[in-house]
């Protein structure tokens, strides 16, 4: 792992971005690509998969995003924490109009439960569309820590983004599953069923450049954009990820899968950060 540290530190930090956001949407490509190998999915493992993904998520904004965010900061008392909480304001707007206007249908719902603008997508895209929406925060939490660690920033460490990369590629890799065997169940074949399961997570690689690119340019928007990332990832897994999750009678086995999620995450992140 040391090594892995050390080969970020010596490259661009966008490229950095670039590449351990790769790593996620490959993870994603792997997941779906297990569409090849089985015939359907278990609809307890697929909460459990949704469960765990939304404890990588919450867990990612804390330990990664917020507790960084708020520690370099400037001020003391309420004055520090006013950007960490300007940024999860903005951040879960953010998400919030886009939900309102990008297309799309959660995994568990019927057809006629899609969300934002009315469209005669097929069920295909509109599931697709669900997921990218989840990717497009984590792809910019991950380029926002890099672009700190570029900046100098106390509390952003190569370390840290490095462990929210693996953290969030972990989460992809069922998350890519969860794409896939729907829309193989919906009919289309297996091998459209994982073009569209990866290309959910092609998302990521561009907003982490951008991402990356907006807090080396703008330094002092930092604080403000780990918290913009924190709040859209918490939108999203309690607008979208738990309401998946509750659809059927496994939520025990959602909920264990959050709190697995959760205690990973955070162990990668203390541990490498």
């Amino acid at each position: 792992m040391q090594h892995i540290i050390n080969y970020f530190e010596s490259i661009d930090p966008v490229l950095a971005a670039f590449y351990a956001t790769l790593f996620t949407w490959g993870l994603t490509a792997a997941g779906a690509a297990l569409v090849f190998l089985f015939k359907g999915m278990n609809r307890a493992l697929l909460d459990g998969m949704l469960g765990f993904t939304g404890g990588v998520m919450v867990a990612a904004s804390f330990w990664s995003l917020l507790a960084p965010g708020i520690e370099m900061s400037p001020g003391e008392g309420f004055v520090k924490v006013i950007p960490a909480a300007v940024g999860f304001l903005l951040g879960s707007a953010f998400i919030f109009g886009l939900d309102k206007v990008l297309p799309h249908l959660h995994i568990n719902f019927k057809e006629s439960e899609a969300e934002g603008v009315k469209t005669p997508w097929h069920r295909t895209t509109l599931l697709t569309l669900a997921i990218t929406l989840h990717n497009i925060p984590e792809g910019l939490a991950v380029g926002v820590l890099f672009g700190g660690v570029a900046a100098g920033f106390d509390g952003a460490t190569i370390g840290g983004a490095v462990a929210l990369a693996l953290g969030i590629g972990l989460q992809n890799f069922p998350e890519g599953f969860a794409v896939a065997m729907p829309l193989r169940r919906q009919g289309l074949s297996r091998t459209k069923s994982f073009l569209y399961g990866q290309a959910s997570a092609i998302v990521e690689p561009i907003a982490a450049v951008l991402g990356a690119w907006a807090v080396m340019t703008f330094q002092p928007i930092l604080p403000y954009a780990l918290s913009f990332a924190a709040g859209a990832m918490i939108f999203v897994v309690v607008e979208e990820v738990i309401p998946e999750t509750q659809q059927d009678k496994y939520t025990d086995i959602a909920t264990m899968g959050f709190i697995a999620g959760f205690i990973i995450m955070m162990t990668l992140d203390v541990g490498l950060g």
